[in-house]
């Protein structure tokens, strides 16, 4: 029992953001969710816990969360644009040096500034492609001999161009990521750059999502 009670209950509740959202939003009974967390909280502390005590550490905890949130003081908006690309082809395959090379070939032949859309991320270990459905041949070409580990059509991107500053708001993939989540949205990649911040996701998500987006940039932020 090296740690204090209210250690525990904060460490069970930091694992779920959710609950800590509820939390700070003030939508979750303390009692409640004390009774959820007491068998985790006896876990963590060692030793049996009384109920009391649980919901006395998460009401203070609650406390210090709202009042953290509150001295975060008002955001200065962040100017945005959202742009959607649909018919997105998405691969994942295993990376090999010979793939690498041969990519030079996919890039010549997709334009963005023509409207069409390339997204490559290359792991340690795999590979994962998000372009336009009309270059699905060329690729296929291109990963002939090729392990593919995942692939699927009629994707959606959802791109998010963001102004100059946007690095500096800290926790914003976390809170976007975390607004989709709580809709029952399913990412299936997710790619940053300094400004852009893309979600590929299933076409039947997609308007979903861009509301969602849209409400959490314009209300939240």
């Amino acid at each position: 029992m090296s740690e204090s009670i209210s250690s525990c209950v904060k460490q069970v509740i930091n694992r779920s953001p959710f609950i800590n959202e509820m939390l700070m939003q003030q939508i979750i009974s303390y009692s409640n969710l004390s009774r959820f967390i007491q068998s985790k909280v006896e876990a963590l502390y060692g030793a049996p816990v009384k109920l009391s005590a649980i919901v006395m550490s998460v009401r203070r905890y609650a406390e210090d969360l709202i009042a953290r949130q509150k001295e975060g003081g008002v955001r200065e908006k962040i100017g945005y644009e959202i742009s959607m690309k649909t018919n997105i082809h998405d691969v994942n395959l295993v990376r090999s040096d010979s793939f690498v090379s041969r990519l030079s070939g996919l890039y010549d032949k997709v334009k963005p500034q023509k409207g069409d859309f390339l997204n490559v991320t290359i792991g340690s270990h795999e590979i994962s492609i998000a372009v336009s459905d009309k270059f699905k041949g060329a690729l296929d070409e291109l990963m002939e001999g090729q392990e593919i580990l995942h692939r699927k059509d009629n994707m959606v991107a959802l791109t998010i161009l963001f102004q100059p500053g946007f690095l500096q708001t800290p926790g914003i993939l976390y809170m976007a990521t975390r607004k989709l989540a709580w809709e029952n949205i399913n990412l299936t990649e997710i790619v940053s750059t300094m400004n852009e911040l893309t979600f590929v996701i299933a076409r039947e998500d997609s308007m979903k999502a861009y509301d969602v987006l849209e409400s959490f940039f314009d209300e939240e932020l």
